[in-house]
């Protein structure tokens, strides 16, 4: 390796060129010079831009001098497990592996209370005398230990039992915030913990982005981290908006003799600290920080819960101790809970399979009823004016059924008016009709939300069924331009599959295998993968009794939308929406191409008597059968099984976890309400084997 004279201003730092020539013009040791400086550059930028927050150079420019880097790693095979490249991920995992800690990483004692912190103080006192105390923002993350040897980041572990933990460095390293390399006079060997976190601004655009793709988007910063950190795919973590703050020297080949002294050198060697870090005289210092930081955590780009109030003497904490569960020399001063009131951030349109708009608005985390929010639906364009509430007001927030948080009212009007549903859709730019208190997005299957949409439906358990074909799956297949609609699928082959990042030999022939196998499904399966709207698995099954093939199905469905009607669990309005479907253009195009690769098979279903005449609905989880099984049970011995409760329905059968509204309509139609017991044993009354 070629030595680099350190005295040499460094080319790619300011203003550095970004014209480079062809790589294949260089020589083997001029590559190796420009791929070191280019490192050395790198690390540098990065210092300044997460650690400094003073960038010397535009993120263009940033990815010119990047790009250069990985071309001349490649061309001439000099790539490093330090190499800032690195960042961009590698090949998924199949588990992550147990490693202990090179010290404890206990958890910390605290409480809301002041009296307790009081205590915390006198107990310190009583055993060490006076001290004075750190405090700093406790961060609502995912706690890590970053360990170094020579500089080099040898591996990042996340916390688990505070003992061992998983190694997640793969994943790490594609973090911005994580240098590869220290920086400056760094120790020879350093054990440092940190929080990854997601910043709150961050977290925002990404959730806007995850909804406007009609994906499901995450329910707090925290969730979001520790979901991401978990990937056994970097690449994924590698495109997700993490940050870091190290707060802590675990184990180091040279100590500083107080926690402050070492928090300050922390930011030399390129690892960030938190900017509201202060050093306290006495526990009322430390008290006073955590009621300012209380009333300022709203201006802050990050999710706290509290303050850390540490003993700052490195001696009088060895002194101190530990308990089995936490260090002695440590309290953590704890915020009351957000409560219900919280202010609207933002508002992203949601794009769902048949076109519909809901917009969802993006909060300031709050807890309602024990579970912390950071979205809530607006529901639809007349209720949003109803409640006049737009981006920037403080509202309360409810969660109907303790499920899905909604947007009660508006507790302090900040803005002007209220929020307006675009005229075009996000997404596709297709414009958006209004259909009464309803909009839609008139871009049908040509609207890649739509399209994403439909494709995951129909793999999804409700269609096809089809192992392999998720959200991450299908958003990175339409992405790659592999699939322009759901006909698309049978025509993917290995190759289309293997050239994409994170998919091997394996998965790939997999899911072949899935798809190939759905090119005879049963009828009932292919009406509801179709994802007509209102037509879930019970309605398909009873179309497919009544018409036995895709072909008599369709032609009343064009032409006769009265004969839909007369079939059992459909009524008008889900016979006039599947009309509809079938006289949309784009819709049928997309049934007509499908229906080219596959060939929907008639189901004869023997039914018995022994339920003939009951009708049974059923909501929740049955411990021993799914939904769809009951279903297809009762069936089979003669009962009908609908959707929705009506006076005509003889039985509601609630699993765990039912559906409120279901259970009020059984009520005020005084329809029997069996559990999972009870409809077992109406099963055996009847002569009825349900293993």
């Amino acid at each position: 390796m070629p030595v680099v004279d350190e005295n040499e201003e460094n080319p790619y730092l300011r203003d550095p060129p970004t014209d480079f020539g062809p790589v294949e013009a260089l020589s083997e040791t001029a590559a190796r010079e420009q791929v070191e400086r280019l490192r050395e550059a790198i690390r540098e930028h990065d210092r300044r831009y997460y650690v400094e927050s003073e960038p010397l150079i535009a993120d263009r420019t940033y990815d010119a001098l990047f790009g250069r880097l990985r071309e001349l790693e490649s061309e001439f095979d000099l790539s490093h497990p330090d190499s800032p490249t690195r960042s961009v991920g590698g090949e998924p995992v199949e588990e992550f592996e147990t490693v202990e800690h090179v010290a404890p990483m206990l958890s910390i004692e605290g409480s809301g209370d002041v009296e307790d912190v009081r205590e915390f103080d006198d107990r310190v006192q009583r055993e060490v005398g006076d001290v004075r105390y750190v405090c700093e923002p406790k961060f609502d993350g995912v706690s890590m230990e970053f360990v170094y040897e020579e500089g080099h980041l040898e591996r990042a572990v996340t916390r688990g039992d505070g003992r061992e933990g998983d190694d997640v460095t793969r994943n790490a390293r594609t973090i911005g915030a994580v240098p590869q390399h220290l920086h400056g006079d760094y120790p020879d060997f350093l054990a440092v913990r940190g929080e990854v976190y997601m910043p709150k601004d961050a977290f925002q655009a990404y959730n806007r982005e995850r909804i406007e793709r009609g994906e499901e988007p995450f329910a707090n910063p925290r969730n979001a981290t520790a979901g991401t950190i978990r990937q056994l795919d970097p690449a994924v973590v590698a495109e997700r908006p993490l940050a870091v703050f190290y707060f802590d020297v675990l184990a180091a080949s040279e100590l500083a003799d107080t926690q402050y002294a070492e928090l300050e050198r922390l930011p030399d060697w390129g690892l960030r600290i938190a900017d509201h870090v202060e050093l306290a005289a006495d526990i009322d210092e430390a008290i006073d920080y955590r009621d300012r930081m209380l009333e300022g955590r709203d201006e802050l780009d990050y999710e706290i819960d509290g303050t850390v109030i540490k003993v700052d003497d490195r001696e009088a904490r060895e002194e101190l101790g530990r308990t089995a569960r936490h260090d002695r020399y440590a309290f953590a001063y704890k915020f009351p809970a957000r409560a219900e009131v919280t202010p609207i951030v933002d508002v992203a349109v949601q794009v769902g399979r048949t076109g519909r708009l809901t917009p969802v608005a993006l909060l300031e985390p709050v807890d309602v009823g024990g579970v912390t929010v950071s979205r809530a639906s607006l529901h639809n364009p007349e209720e949003i004016a109803e409640k006049n509430v737009n981006i920037g007001d403080t509202v309360r927030v409810q969660r109907a059924g303790d499920v899905i948080p909604y947007v009660e009212e508006v507790v302090e009007k900040d803005s002007e008016g209220h929020y307006e549903l675009p005229d075009a859709c996000p997404v596709c730019d297709s414009p958006v009709e209004r259909d009464g208190p309803m909009a839609f997005c008139t871009g049908g299957l040509g609207c890649d939300a739509q399209l994403r949409r439909s494709i995951e439906y129909y793999a999804s358990d409700d269609g096809l069924d089809l192992e392999g074909l998720g959200e991450r799956s299908v958003r990175q297949l339409v992405d790659a331009g592999l699939l322009d609609s759901v006909a698309d699928l049978y025509e993917l082959d290995r190759a289309d599959l293997t050239d994409l990042e994170g998919w091997g030999k394996t998965s790939a022939e997999n899911l072949l295998a899935e798809i190939d196998a759905s090119r005879e499904p049963p009828l009932p399966d292919f009406l509801s993968a179709l994802g007509i709207p209102l037509v879930g698995p019970t309605t398909a099954r009873e179309l497919a009794r009544e018409f036995e093939t895709v072909e008599a199905f369709r032609e009343a469905a064009e032409t006769d939308p009265e004969r839909l009607e007369r079939v059992s669990d459909v009524g008008d309005t889900v016979a006039e929406t599947i009309h509809e479907f079938f006289l949309s253009e784009a819709n049928a195009a997309v049934v007509d191409d499908v229906l080219e690769h596959v060939s929907p098979q008639a189901v004869a279903i023997d039914t018995g008597d022994e339920l003939a005449g009951l009708t049974f609905v059923f909501t929740g989880s049955l411990e021993d059968m799914t939904r769809g099984e009951a279903q297809d049970l009762v069936e089979t011995h003669g009962a009908n099984a609908t959707s929705s409760v009506s006076g005509n329905t003889d039985y509601l059968v609630a699993g765990e976890n039912p559906g409120a509204t279901k259970q009020e309509d059984a009520r005020d139609n005084d329809v029997p309400i069996l559990d999972a017991s009870e409809f077992r044993t109406l099963l055996e009354e009847n002569g009825i084997d349900h293993e």
